[in-house]
């Protein structure tokens, strides 16, 4: 995949592209996607995803604090997977947040990348004047020679495939659901550093993960069945991982908490990334750290448990 940034020079051919943040870039978004480079192909076209490096709100209102699903590198990442040629990344500003949709169209769509098919979600809205929709951007299209289609919602049980839906899930714990509609793990990343260490005390040594993003949603307290990964490493070794308060120790604070069985090595300073398979139980205060220790054992044998089905 291709990733060009707005602020520079583009040469690209004509193209059939959609829009949006992608957060997560979940089953609705690869669904549009996919529709993306099936009429590309259909037309000998190059087929394009157009995102942003922020999230617009956080720049016409500041004070504004995302729980996103991904970050920048992941979601590129996430997008190139999805066999996309090309990912136009906006930088958003005030001037562009200004623009209307159809000065949008024209000046970014049309001169810049060269669009011939914009393909829209059914909930995308673009330019300053949110009132606008699909009818509107059709006929823009018609004036600029953009063909404007509106693709529809993605049902998953039942219920339609959003960000809003998966965040909704992942601060109840539901990671499988939450999993199931991103069609693929949900993840988290940090640098492993320094803890109390009370988790080795009772025969549970874990890595305490540092976040160096901090605006991703972290999941409900509890404790969870994860793979792990450390830095680029191919393998990912079953795990378990707490995140919350630590209760027991009288904790004040959230910590994320990862006990990787039968790892020796010394993790400090390393980049461990951690997927989510689902919630073992509610994170809860036990009697001492003996009764805790019995319980992380049952929990861990579920772990183990699983992985041999």
């Amino acid at each position: 995949m291709r990733i060009i940034y707005s602020d520079r020079p583009t040469d690209i051919q004509p193209c059939v592209a959609t829009i949006g943040f992608f957060d997560g870039v979940h089953r609705g978004h690869q669904y549009l996607i996919q529709r993306v480079r099936d009429i590309a192909a259909a037309q000998g076209l190059v087929s394009a995803v157009v995102t942003f490096a922020v999230h617009p709100r956080q720049v016409v209102q500041p004070e504004f604090q995302p729980e996103l699903l991904t970050s920048l590198d992941e979601k590129l990442s996430l997008l190139a997977a999805t066999g996309i040629d090309v990912c136009m990344v906006l930088r958003f500003d005030m001037q562009m947040a200004a623009m209307s949709a159809y000065a949008f169209m024209d000046r970014i769509l049309s001169r810049q990348m060269n669009v011939r098919c914009l393909l829209v979600g059914y909930d995308h809205h673009f330019g300053h004047d949110r009132s606008e929709g699909i009818d509107d951007y059709v006929r823009y299209g018609q004036q600029l020679g953009i063909r404007v289609e509106r693709i529809g919602e993605v049902d998953v049980e039942g219920e339609c495939v959003s960000s809003s839906r998966i965040r909704a899930c992942l601060h109840q714990g539901q990671v499988e659901e939450a999993c199931h509609c991103l069609g693929h793990p949900y993840t988290l990343s940090g640098t492993v550093v320094p803890g109390e260490q009370q988790g080795r005390k009772i025969g549970f040594p874990t890595a305490n993960i540092s976040r160096s993003e901090s605006c991703l949603l972290v999941p409900a307290p509890g404790v969870y069945e994860v793979s792990a990964r450390i830095d680029d490493e191919e393998q990912w070794r079953p795990a378990m991982m707490n995140i919350g308060t630590r209760p027991t120790f009288h904790g004040d604070h959230v910590t994320l908490e990862v006990h990787i069985p039968r790892f020796h090595g010394d993790l400090y300073g390393h980049r461990l990334t951690v997927a989510f398979r689902r919630r073992l139980r509610e994170e809860r205060p036990f009697d001492s750290p003996e009764a805790l220790a019995l319980q992380l054992q049952e929990d861990l044998k579920m772990i183990i448990e699983a992985q041999k089905q």
